[in-house]
């Protein structure tokens, strides 16, 4: 059986989309991560007054690109800010950058433009 070829990208030329809710408290971003998926869990979870999301502080690094993730951008555009923003002390910044992306698009907390999933058609 021959392997179907996977589409190569630029990660510098991928634009990042967000994909859960977040909220700011001062200067730190907090992610707000659905605890369950299925409505039936949100029902039975509700009448408990339990929280139903998983909260996730970003420190200040991840909470200035988070703010600058906009669904316009693209991931050299964002690292271009970053090095505004912080000078010397976040190089090498497009290799930060790029683990950082890749590790909120492993939990599910963003997306690519460019990139689609199985299940999108």
């Amino acid at each position: 059986m021959l392997k179907k070829n996977k589409p190569v990208h630029n990660y510098l030329e991928l634009t990042p989309v967000r994909l859960i809710q977040s909220k700011e408290e001062g200067d730190v971003v907090i992610l707000l991560e659905p605890k369950f998926k299925r409505t039936w869990l949100k029902k039975l979870v509700s009448p408990l007054k339990k929280s139903e999301f998983i909260k996730v502080k970003l420190d200040e690094f991840g909470s200035n690109t988070w703010k600058l993730i906009d669904g316009k951008k693209k991931v050299h555009e964002i690292a271009v800010e970053l090095k505004n923003i912080f000078g010397e002390k976040i190089e090498p910044a497009e290799l930060r950058l790029t683990k950082f992306l890749s590790s909120l698009m492993n939990h599910d907390y963003i997306t690519f433009l460019e990139i689609k999933k199985k299940g999108d058609s």
